[in-house]
């Protein structure tokens, strides 16, 4: 019962920010200098000026842009709620239509990334505990603090540098070989081939950041009482750390975990646009640009929605770790 009331109030909470969330974007974007329908009609030059007045009305009768603005934000909610999120002026489509491809990109970049990263760190972090203070400990903790030190796009830039220019082993950017005509399993190695730079930057951050975060806590919970208790009764060492220290080191991972891979799709959107990876970053950069007011507002209620999902799903995963969690306290 008690989880089922705080889920409920978790979700008007949800649905509340939301709302806040979506009326401060919608106004915000508004607010902004440039007039979609001009953007979206292009070169003028050539129109007469009746025929531009009516070509004018009419794209701005399509875009909703023609009413006041609370009734241009109740139509664009109540259209996007639908499943309507409204025309590309860029694409000339409906954004429904061109957000799938990107999205997958998207997701399946930052799968492999998450994977990397976790494979990697969490290992590494428990390794680094176990040893605190050997130079296998202090050689780990320089490199990821230079890990997470180097802004993403100075990594990126060296590793095109040195993985594509120097020795030329994986393309500059793209997400296939252009003018190669594959199919099935070399396809897939393509773009696998393309996709091996964009992961390796972005899980750069999140190796460093993460490994720490697993070192410190296995750390304060290998000095606890029950773990000297378990080792008294003669378990082994695994035994020890993986079942008794770890799964009660993993609260604080579990908080640092979700907002790392909350930021991650963030953070997709620079590595994106600098190595020509067409998700939704690229998606979102592009529509800035152009002023694609639909496509944007899309693109920032998707982080809006994973972040507060982000939130509901770490306090579960608190109750999944550590059973003596209780959602409804």
């Amino acid at each position: 019962m008690g989880k089922g009331r705080y889920l409920i109030k978790r979700l008007i909470y949800i649905v509340f920010v939301f709302f806040i969330i979506s009326i401060l974007m919608f106004f915000i974007y508004k607010a902004t200098p440039g007039d979609p329908v001009r953007m979206m009609i292009g070169d003028t030059g050539n129109i007469e000026p009746e025929r531009y007045q009516t070509m004018y009305d009419q794209y701005a009768e399509l875009l909703g842009v023609n009413k006041p603005l609370p009734v241009q934000y109740i139509r664009w909610i109540t259209n996007m709620l639908t499943g309507d999120f409204g025309y590309s002026t860029q694409y000339k489509r409906q954004v429904s239509q061109i957000i799938g491809v990107p999205m997958r990109n998207s997701i399946i970049l930052n799968l492999f990334s998450m994977v990397v990263v976790f494979m990697i760190s969490v290992p590494l972090g428990i390794a680094t505990a176990v040893k605190k203070n050997s130079i296998f400990d202090k050689a780990v903790q320089v490199i990821t603090i230079v890990g997470y030190s180097i802004p993403g796009f100075v990594i990126a830039l060296l590793a095109i540098f040195v993985f594509a220019i120097k020795l030329k082993w994986f393309p500059i950017s793209g997400m296939r070989t252009a003018g190669l005509e594959v199919s099935g399993m070399q396809e897939v190695a393509d773009i696998a081939k393309h996709m091996v730079l964009p992961v390796l930057v972005m899980s750069v951050g999140g190796l460093g950041s993460i490994t720490r975060y697993v070192r410190a806590s296995m750390i304060d919970a290998l000095r606890m009482d029950y773990i000297k208790t378990a080792r008294a009764k003669g378990l082994k060492e695994k035994v020890v750390i993986y079942v008794h220290a770890f799964r009660n080191a993993l609260i604080p991972v579990v908080t640092v975990t979700t907002w790392w891979i909350i930021g991650l799709f963030g953070g997709s959107v620079v590595i994106e646009s600098i190595f020509g990876w067409k998700g939704l970053g690229l998606m979102l950069l592009n529509g800035l640009m152009q002023r694609d007011f639909s496509v944007v507002l899309t693109m920032q209620m998707f982080y809006v929605v994973l972040s507060l999902t982000g939130n509901v799903l770490m306090d579960i995963a608190y109750t999944l770790v550590d059973p003596r969690v209780r959602l409804d306290n």
